[in-house]
């Protein structure tokens, strides 16, 4: 019921900047929480930013604080992940969900994107 697709991803320099969407359509409920993951080749999935509808709060993992910004765009339903000084491990293939918080933590549900490719060249 909740589509989520992610683009803006691509071959990017490190130090450069890149821009990632995704767009929301279907069911998407309000109260849900907006997050960005990554998955890099022989790596767990891990969480790289969330945010809420409603307030905007965020969270960011420590790797990509000072970095990265996460965003978002209620009238489009749009949310955003802004990415700066951009380093090799940051490669991965980055994943839109949406999921809930409980105690401060962010749990994922089963709604994810196809997911974009960001290749961050040395």
């Amino acid at each position: 019921q909740v589509q989520l697709v992610e683009s803006g991803g691509g071959l990017v320099q490190a130090g450069g900047s890149q821009r990632l969407s995704c767009a929301t359509s279907g069911r998407a409920p309000r109260s849900y929480v907006m997050g960005w993951f990554r998955q890099a080749p022989g790596k767990e999935r891990e969480l790289v930013a969330w945010i809420t509808w409603r307030e905007a709060d965020t969270y960011y993992a420590d790797s990509v604080k000072g970095r990265f910004t996460i965003s978002r765009d209620n009238a489009e339903s749009t949310v955003y992940l802004q990415m700066n000084e951009l380093k090799t491990e940051d490669t991965a293939v980055y994943y839109c969900n949406a999921g809930r918080l409980y105690n401060g933590r962010y749990y994922p549900k089963d709604y994810w994107g196809q997911g974009t490719q960001v290749t961050v060249s040395s």
